[in-house]
């Protein structure tokens, strides 16, 4: 299995003057999820190199075991700092993509043009694809061939409004995902602040928060392990 993980190259919180990026939890998770399974994982973001990481997000309340694997993991890190340009990837080398949220990628790559017919290549080809917390609201430019919103209609979630409103960003963020996603017709699901939810609705698999990366990341490998299989 040959796994793109596409990270944040945005690392200001709006006109705050705080940094932000993506959440750890959300990359280390998913990545051992998937290590574990055997598969080879290949990090990108807008700009290559490092991504900027939620400095809140490496905080010891938000720590985990995977996240504390991920920072004790030499080779682990060398790949992070060393992220290909997203521009530089093709979905045909890959049989997935999995977006980690975080803040970051509300600014960049919800409104990357790359980022965003990434997506829309590997939906037209058939392959799986899953968003954790904020990155679902990546998808809020991506369109289906006949230029209808790829949500609308289909089963989602993604970090709620209430859980913004809990991280005091309601108005610093550009806009909020869950408003965003129903909005453009998709149907929402949610789960209480901070609870594990994941959906899957035929290509597309979210994860509504940090704690639900793992789960997604797993069901995303059992999507391709069924593709592979049928």
């Amino acid at each position: 299995m040959k796994i793109l993980m596409v990270l944040t190259s945005h690392d200001t919180l709006g006109e705050t003057g705080k940094k932000t990026g993506f959440w750890l939890e959300e990359l280390a998770a998913p990545y051992y999820v998937f290590k574990d399974a055997g598969a080879d994982i290949t990090l990108a973001s807008p700009k290559g190199g490092q991504p900027p990481l939620d400095p809140k997000s490496d905080e010891p309340a938000f720590q985990t075991d995977t996240t504390r694997r991920f920072s004790a993991d030499e080779a682990a890190k060398a790949q992070l700092a060393a992220t290909l340009r997203l521009d530089s990837v093709n979905q045909e080398d890959f049989d997935t993509v999995f977006y980690p949220g975080g803040h970051g990628p509300m600014w960049d790559l919800a409104e990357d043009q790359t980022s965003i017919g990434l997506i829309e290549s590997f939906i037209a080809a058939g392959k799986t694809i899953a968003l954790v917390c904020h990155a679902p609201g990546v998808l809020h430019r991506v369109k289906n061939p006949d230029g209808t919103p790829f949500v609308q209609g289909r089963h989602v979630t993604g970090f709620t409004n209430s859980e913004e409103e809990a991280v005091g960003l309601t108005q610093v963020v550009p806009f909020l995902v869950e408003d965003e996603l129903v909005r453009l017709g998709a149907v929402f699901s949610k789960v209480e602040d901070w609870g594990v939810n994941t959906v899957v609705d035929g290509q597309l698999i979210t994860g509504q928060n940090p704690a639900s990366s793992a789960e997604a990341a797993q069901a995303l490998i059992a999507a391709l392990t069924s593709a592979r299989t049928a």
